[in-house]
């Protein structure tokens, strides 16, 4: 245990990070969450599909009431980025702002990095809702409309087929190389149009998206989601040899358990689905898990 008496360190105080910091500290347990940099819910500009606000509620929003919930209980928040993470016998040793800190265990909320398509003004754009990274999460708010999906291989036609619950208007951007699209026959099946053009004839110009594909052909469109995938930020655990899939997100057990012993994951950073429901409901899980185990540990016998 660290000089300071933390117990627990949690990376990336998401959802997921910020979840299972409410439960670890109403377990009565030091928690220290390493905020790692501005987490992905951050880019939610307004979340219907949130549990219990049928109104709608932003990401920063989210993000302040759940950090507001655990640091009443005791949970300890520090801005900056853990330099290593090493095993230390049955603990870890870490390294955060130019101090080293002993803990028992290891949640890892660290979350993906989304890839954006490299366009002039996208980040803005994410924040008014003309640039889309999740169909899941704000499909229902592209009924009947315009939609583009800009991909590089075949994920993109998966993404525009689902989009084609919402709209008869779905058109896919495809960006990569030609023999990345191997499923025109089902795009064909299910209407999606098809625009092969570079990313440099992609143009968000005001409320819209418009392309210009290689024949010649302009096109405008409501809003356009990115189908360009994610990188998991699972350096960490990676370095402590943890499994990975081949996407590099973090295989789990049913606890949130990682392949090394006392390192849990939660989140978008676990295969899986990438939601705040999801996300939060694993960390409830790994918190959980993580409670009991020091409980056994400590010669706690009866649950």
């Amino acid at each position: 245990m660290s000089e300071d008496g933390t117990e627990i360190l949690i990376v990336g105080d998401g959802p997921a990070g910020l979840t299972a910091a409410t439960y670890l500290a109403r377990f009565r347990r030091r928690v220290l969450v390493a905020d790692g940099g501005a987490p992905r819910a951050r880019w939610i500009p307004l979340s219907h599909n949130m549990p219990g606000f049928p109104r709608g509620i932003t990401g920063d929003a989210i993000l302040e009431r759940m950090t507001e919930q655990a640091t009443e209980y005791g949970a300890v928040i520090e801005d900056g980025r853990i330099e290593r993470l090493t095993r230390d016998g049955d603990g870890f040793i870490t390294r955060l702002n130019g101090r080293d800190l002993r803990v028992r265990a290891v949640l890892l909320a660290t979350g993906v990095v989304d890839h954006h398509p490299d366009l002039p003004g996208v980040e803005r754009a994410i924040e008014r809702a003309l640039v889309r990274i999740c169909p899941i999460c704000d499909g229902f708010e592209a009924i009947d409309k315009a939609v583009a999906v800009i991909g590089d291989d075949d994920k993109g036609v998966r993404e525009a087929a689902f989009l084609r619950t919402y709209s008869d208007r779905v058109t896919l951007i495809h960006t990569g190389p030609a023999e990345a699209l191997t499923e025109q026959a089902e795009m064909a099946r299910l209407g999606i149009e098809l625009i092969r053009a570079p990313i440099d004839n992609v143009r968000l110009d005001g409320d819209r998206v418009t392309a210009l594909s290689w024949g010649g052909t302009f096109r405008s469109f409501d809003l356009v989601y990115s189908a360009l995938g994610t990188s998991a930020n699972a350096a960490v655990a990676e370095a402590l040899n943890a499994r990975t899939g081949e996407d590099g997100r973090l295989f789990v057990d049913a606890h949130q358990a990682t392949s090394v012993p006392g390192l849990y994951a939660a989140g978008d950073v676990v295969r899986g689905l990438n939601q705040i429901a999801v996300a939060s409901a694993e960390a409830a899980v790994a918190a959980t898990a993580i409670h009991n185990a020091l409980r056994e540990a400590d010669g706690w016998t009866v649950s």
